[in-house]
């Protein structure tokens, strides 16, 4: 039993995996099986979509019924504040750098680094990207902070798989843990009174035990 090592994914064949994803991406599969090259094809579709077709039309295409996206002033559903966004002249721009998916690839998180052509802002944020019936992947939560430091471009995106196997134990302290099918990777996020966004992933590793990867918590913007 083991929890797969990261392994690479070079940028050329995530790439050539994007331009096939376009609108309806690569060859899918209903297997219930990881695939990490395929979340990051979407992912990176979605940045090209972004910067081809608008930042909130993007955001639109793919984005799945209920998705939420984590404000400063906490979790709001996307689908109804998108309907109402004006694409701005240039859209953010962003570069995924790992992937954690579920043993069955239902559920997938990616980690992301971004710049605002507007002010300049650089950062950092996740993506929760969930199999659709019809196979392809859509989001379910997007959450990014600033971070003031410019991630370098990896030269391998780091991928990483749940161990298989019977639904991994909950964690006492899991919260609202919302899991994949097959219960081997989860995630929850919480919005303190104070404003802190806190964001969590855990993933099945040997054992059958729920394992945190993922711990983020983002203080809110200091006032001016």
């Amino acid at each position: 039993m083991r929890f797969v090592a990261a392994f690479g994914l070079s940028l050329a064949a995530s790439l050539a995996l994007a331009s096939c994803a376009g609108s309806g991406g690569p060859r899918r599969t209903l297997d219930p099986v990881a695939n990490p090259s395929e979340v990051v094809a979407v992912e990176l579709a979605f940045a090209r979509a972004a910067r081809e077709d608008g930042q909130w039309t993007a955001f639109r295409k793919f984005a799945a019924d209920g998705a939420l996206i984590f404000g400063r002033g906490g979790a709001f559903e996307a689908k109804p504040w998108l309907a109402k966004q004006q694409n701005p002249p240039q859209s953010v721009s962003w570069q995924p750098l790992a992937v954690w998916s579920s043993c069955d690839g239902s559920l997938a998180v990616t980690q992301f680094s971004f710049t605002d052509p507007h002010d300049g802002t650089t950062g950092l944020g996740h993506t929760v990207w969930q199999r659709q019936r019809g196979g392809e992947y859509r989001w379910v939560f997007d959450f990014g902070w600033p971070t003031g430091e410019t991630t370098p471009e990896p030269d391998m995106i780091s991928a990483k798989v749940a161990e298989c196997g019977p639904g991994a134990a909950v964690l006492a302290d899991a919260g609202e843990m919302r899991r994949s099918a097959d219960g081997t990777l989860g995630w929850s996020f919480a919005f303190t009174g104070e404003g802190t966004r806190n964001f969590t992933v855990w993933t099945a590793q040997q054992g059958g035990m729920m394992t945190r990867v993922i711990d983020v918590s983002i203080p809110p913007a200091p006032q001016p």
